[in-house]
């Protein structure tokens, strides 16, 4: 075959075949053809989308790649779920033990914080001890034994979506709905899963800000699905302001620590029963989704989820005395309160900027090679509608830095609106495909 064909078949808008398209993924993956001309493909793909097929066909290459984990010696349904990131958003922290102390096998594969959003694997490295480069034996052995397992991505696991990512990255093409199908579902595919519970944000804290492109991204990643004869499940959920109170690597395990002990019920506890109740569904350990959600809603109260987390934390090496007791761990230099400097309500929240000022903290990455300060970040104590009357506390920053807290309440500040009229209602879960 000829790259240059097959990009100008793509550049005129031309489908695709599922061969030239596992030409151009393997010859990319072993160096066959430059940067250079698969960048071009790439942005070709950009402007001219794919087809169903198409995009499938990508998926599947993508995936045999490398190893596609073969799980069928551990007993049960094995089912995942993947969220495209928001601010705050730790439901993979408390949806694991719930759905795995329903009886669902539950292995996940994970990412780090990528821009403003917080990662999964940076959270959980938070807890001292707790390894996230387990191998896949190692991975294996931890379902068998716990019924959850969280890791990192391995080079074993889908190599091309990690070369093309790469790439995407420094061409802007990273914005087209088949290239991020195909990178998520990849590698949830090699993960050796039965079932999949999406997550798909949109708002100004997510990375689809319309709900014309989360539906479009939703559909694509169900359809996906669907075509690998794969269960699952896709909620369209808010991301105009941060899910739950806490944002930073410790800080969010300490929330989802006070909602697996039954302490807290607020809009992440909601959310995190609905997906957790999904898993459980699809894993037919209830006959629908409601009996799934009263399901987490037990286990949670019954304190058997976070039994199953302490088992999970160490099995995998973390240290649980800091899960009993969360006081222990340390603490930032500084903090800083954020107050109101008027009356009103809270009409607005830009949550992208909040993100970025928990980057600022420390609790994310500017460069790749930055490493994160764990303990510090954001607790954010107003959701949109709340009233509030000047000095109210607003959110309170931790941070070893002191000019960098100033820095992150200089942005907090401009990006809270306070107005005269209350606003109307977030809804949490705007939509269910499945």
């Amino acid at each position: 075959m000829n790259p240059v064909e097959i990009i100008r078949k793509k550049r005129e808008g031309e489908p695709l075949s599922s061969e030239e398209i596992k030409y151009m993924i393997d010859s990319f993956t072993r160096n066959k053809i430059p940067d250079y001309q698969f960048s071009a493909f790439l942005m070709a793909v950009f402007f001219r989308g794919m087809t169903t097929e198409e995009t499938s066909a990508l998926t599947d290459s993508m995936l045999r790649s490398g190893k596609v984990i073969d799980l069928k010696s551990i007993a049960g349904i094995k089912i995942d779920k993947h969220s495209t990131g928001g601010v705050g958003d730790k439901t993979s922290l408390i949806l694991a033990p719930v759905a795995a102390a329903a009886g669902v096998k539950v292995p996940m594969i994970s990412g780090r914080g990528l821009g403003h959003t917080g990662g999964t694997l940076d959270k959980l490295e938070s807890i001292p001890g707790f390894r996230t480069d387990l191998s896949l034996s190692e991975y294996k052995s931890v379902l068998k034994k716990t019924g959850a397992v969280l890791i990192g991505q391995t080079k074993d696991i889908a190599p091309a979506d990690k070369a093309i990512y790469s790439l995407r990255d420094v061409t802007a093409t990273v914005e087209s709905i088949p290239l991020i199908t195909a990178s998520i579902m990849s590698k949830k595919l090699a993960e050796g899963i039965d079932g999949l519970v999406l997550d798909v944000k949109v708002g100004s804290g997510a990375f689809m800000r319309t709900a014309k492109d989360a539906v479009e991204l939703t559909e694509s990643l169900v359809d996906t699905a669907k075509d690998f004869n794969k269960k699952v499940i896709a909620f369209i959920t808010d991301m105009n302001q941060p899910l739950g109170t806490h944002i930073g690597n410790w800080l969010e395990v300490v929330e989802c620590i006070n909602i697996l002990r039954g302490d807290v019920k607020n809009d992440l506890y909601k959310l995190t029963i609905k997906l957790a109740g999904a898993m459980i569904y699809l894993a037919e350990k209830a006959s629908s989704l409601e009996e799934g959600t009263k399901t987490a809603e037990s286990l949670i109260a019954e304190g058997k989820a976070l039994d199953k987390f302490k088992d999970m934390v160490k099995a995998q090496g973390g240290d649980i005395s800091f899960i009993e007791k969360p006081e222990s761990y340390p603490h930032s230099k500084h903090t800083k309160n954020i107050v109101s400097g008027k009356s009103g309500y809270i009409s607005e929240i830009n949550t992208y900027e909040i993100g970025m000022s928990a980057v600022e903290l420390g609790a994310g990455r500017k460069t790749k090679d930055d490493k994160i300060d764990h303990k510090s970040g954001i607790i954010f104590n107003c959701k949109i509608g709340d009233t509030v009357t000047k000095g109210d506390l607003l959110a309170r920053l931790f941070a070893d830095s002191s000019d960098s807290i100033e820095v992150a309440r200089q942005r907090i500040l401009k990006s809270i609106t306070i107005t005269n009229e209350k606003p109307a209602a977030l809804k949490l879960i705007k939509k269910i495909i499945s």
